[in-house]
């Protein structure tokens, strides 16, 4: 339920709007550099990964891991994870969405990057506050999945794989 109001305030109030991309090409380059920024959560997890390993009291670097250490690594490696269906599904929207309507493609990005943030913080707090931060990314993916779902078996079924 915060989603949703989350983007259409950011949609309504922001004042931006998508430059004009008329052809599919061009929004799948603009869906590309606007996924750029998604990865900059992914990256500062991967850097303070490397850092608290570095400083882990570990005495073999190769053996088990503490936990401070494991969390930075399993946030990295879900992030990778849901970056990859993020940004396909996104490229597919952006593909189906009138040109009215490319505004969400940023959106969208912005609301996975901190998204992600929310749930590594939760998660490094405790286990059991990361659900906020995983559904506030795991939701917009599943209604971009049903979106183009829709767009590709209902709306253009005849230009399924053209």
């Amino acid at each position: 339920l915060f989603c949703p109001c989350l983007i259409y305030g950011a949609y309504i109030f922001l004042p931006f709007d998508a430059p004009l991309l008329p052809t599919i090409s061009a929004r799948l380059v603009y869906t590309l550099r606007c996924a750029a920024f998604a990865t900059f959560p992914i990256v500062l997890g991967m850097i303070v990964s490397g850092i608290s390993r570095l400083c882990s009291s570990a005495l073999e670097p190769f053996g088990e891991l503490h936990q401070e250490v494991e969390i930075h690594r399993t946030y990295v490696s879900q992030s990778v994870h849901l970056f990859i269906l993020y940004f396909f599904n996104m490229a597919v929207l952006a593909t189906y969405l009138p040109q009215e309507l490319l505004k969400l493609i940023p959106l969208l990005t912005g609301l996975f990057a901190i998204s992600r943030l929310i749930f590594w913080l939760s998660y490094a707090i405790g286990r059991s506050f990361r659900a906020f931060g995983f559904s506030m990314t795991f939701l917009p993916l599943l209604a971009m999945l049903l979106w183009n779902l829709y767009g590709m078996f209902i709306l253009e079924p005849e230009n399924l794989l053209s």
